[in-house]
């Protein structure tokens, strides 16, 4: 299985064999452990997410989740991020993956993503043509719509609220159909729209922090789990988002 290579020693042909079975063998087992240990685990938990997740790496994490541990009952809640967290304060979810709230006492960061400026194909022409910047943004109070309104009036630029919806889809159509342009992070932005950083003028804008907030009960074993499935999903993902930006 091993030769010498100078003075190291490394895997023959064989042993690359070996070691790929090795693989299969402890992945399998430990499948088979977390089945036995998921079926020994039930009840209910309520998890709330923004849509800037729920639309991209979250549901795949979930349904690991609900496969590795089918007899908890997970209900999902996809709504703006001060949404909720004033229903985590009410009792009514257990777990809320949020933006925006790192000063809260039950924050524990997992990330924090820079803002950047989103618009559609062309928007860059409509930029430099007109003295006044569109802006396609959610009704206050929006953490992100205070962060660009307030970095475009630093920089002197004038803007108005062209469109103004409470729902994601709905701010991307409004983004892709040209109606204005919008910050957010990268996470989740749809393909046919572009980043415009460093473009046309537009001022810097600062950093995100993604927080996970628990509340419900901590002995609950189906919390702590679905706590450590979002965790580490989140820490894989969102990291991975950060190389690629820094590369970019």
């Amino acid at each position: 299985l091993f030769r010498k290579q100078g003075r190291r020693v490394v895997l023959t042909e064989a042993g690359d064999r070996a070691h790929a079975y090795a693989l299969r063998i402890l992945a399998l087992n430990d499948e088979a452990v977390h089945a036995v240990q998921g079926a020994s685990i039930g009840g209910a938990v309520r998890f709330g997410l923004p849509g800037d997740f729920a639309e991209s790496w979250l549901p795949a994490a979930l349904g690991q989740f609900k496969k590795a541990y089918p007899a908890v009952r997970v209900d999902v809640a996809v709504e703006r991020n001060s949404a909720l967290l004033e229903r985590l304060d009410r009792g009514e979810l257990d777990l809320v993956l949020a933006m925006g709230h790192a000063r809260r006492a039950d924050a524990e960061r997992l990330a924090t993503l820079p803002m950047t400026w989103v618009g559609a194909e062309g928007a860059g022409e409509r930029l430099r043509s007109s003295q006044i910047i569109d802006l396609a943004l959610y009704p206050p109070p929006c953490f992100f719509r205070e962060a660009g309104t307030n970095a475009l009036d630093k920089a002197g630029m004038a803007w108005r609220p062209a469109f103004v919806t409470t729902s994601l889809q709905s701010l991307w159509a409004g983004v892709a159909a040209g109606l204005g342009i919008t910050l957010r992070t990268s996470a989740g932005i749809p393909p046919q729209l572009k980043r415009l950083d460093g473009k046309y003028g537009l001022p810097p804008l600062p950093r995100v922090d993604v927080c996970l907030h628990a509340g419900g009960d901590p002995e609950s074993p189906a919390l702590r789990q679905l706590r450590r499935t979002v965790t580490e999903h989140a820490l894989v993902e969102l990291a991975g988002k950060k190389k690629k930006e820094r590369a970019a």
